[in-house]
């Protein structure tokens, strides 16, 4: 699979923040106590278990920050399927710099990795199938756009990536707007052709009230297995179907026999396992 990595120019702030907050006022105090400072330090990024990658370019670039001439091969890039033993990276450089660079790198690798390795999994659940699996808004501040890109790794697609990108229109929009069609009525008149607008139904009876003013998706929320079955037949095509809520890996298979279009997951991004990778000398 061919994955275009995020620009540096996006990456870098996210790493240079996370080094300030890791060095502090005073720099990594026990290196510069116990490793002279032109020391050489040769090292490999090494997979402890089986997964996927993801997150290669935030370890080169925490090394990079901290030594600009540093040696840093990536040999498993973005999106490879490692197991345990293989060797993802090699460094080498000055080895303060590595040793005050190498938990932020580890920090972001094996949570992105971790990310990538999740949603392989529940990609591989329902193979065969049509249904996509796609993550959500619910991720950690600030890392998004690397939480999403490591789903990609890991064969998954991306909902919305911000309130700005699509119109979502939810239980407590519709509350406030007095009901599923003056909702739909004000989205449709408010905004250009080239917006998808999406709406969160909650019982058929909603989707029914929907389907009319023509939504691009319907969000079908907490809906159970005979519902979405219903669904499917009564959008007929008409509108993507989203299923949400409920999914994780005993039953995202059954939802995706259903016919839905897509199955989005929040757990990909808010309740992922770290993928345990260490930083080895060599």
């Amino acid at each position: 699979m061919y994955l275009t990595g995020l620009p540096d120019l996006l990456i870098e702030p996210i790493i240079r923040d996370a080094l300030k907050e890791d060095l502090g006022l005073a720099g990594d105090v026990t290196a510069s106590a116990v490793i002279p400072p032109k020391a050489r330090f040769k090292a490999e990024f090494r997979a402890r278990g089986a997964g996927i990658s993801a997150g290669i370019d935030c370890a080169r670039l925490a090394m990079s920050l901290m030594d600009p001439q540093v040696r840093f091969e990536t040999v498993l890039p973005d999106g490879s399927a490692v197991k345990k033993g293989d060797v993802i990276a090699r460094i080498e450089g000055n080895a303060r710099a590595i040793l005050a660079g190498e938990r932020v790198a580890l920090n972001l690798l094996c949570h992105l990795s971790g990310v990538a390795s999740l949603t392989a999994k529940y990609v591989a659940a329902i193979d065969g199938l049509k249904s996509r699996i796609v993550c959500t808004r619910k991720t950690t501040p600030g890392l998004r756009g690397l939480q999403k890109h490591a789903v990609k790794c890991g064969g998954g697609y991306s909902h919305r990536y911000g309130l700005d990108d699509a119109i979502l229109i939810k239980d407590n929009h519709i509350a406030i707007c007095g009901g599923v069609g003056p909702a739909m009525e004000r989205a449709k008149a408010s905004v250009g052709h080239t917006m998808k607008i999406e709406i969160e139904v909650d019982s058929i009876a909603q989707l029914k009230q929907a389907l009319p003013y023509g939504p691009d998706v319907l969000l079908l929320d907490n809906f159970s297995l005979d519902m979405y079955a219903e669904a499917v037949k009564l959008a007929g095509g008409k509108a993507i179907l989203e299923a949400s809520g409920g999914v994780n890996m005993e039953t995202v298979r059954q939802i995706a026999e259903t016919g839905v279009d897509v199955i989005s997951v929040g757990a990909l991004t808010h309740s992922v396992p770290n993928f345990d990778i260490g930083l080895d000398a060599v």
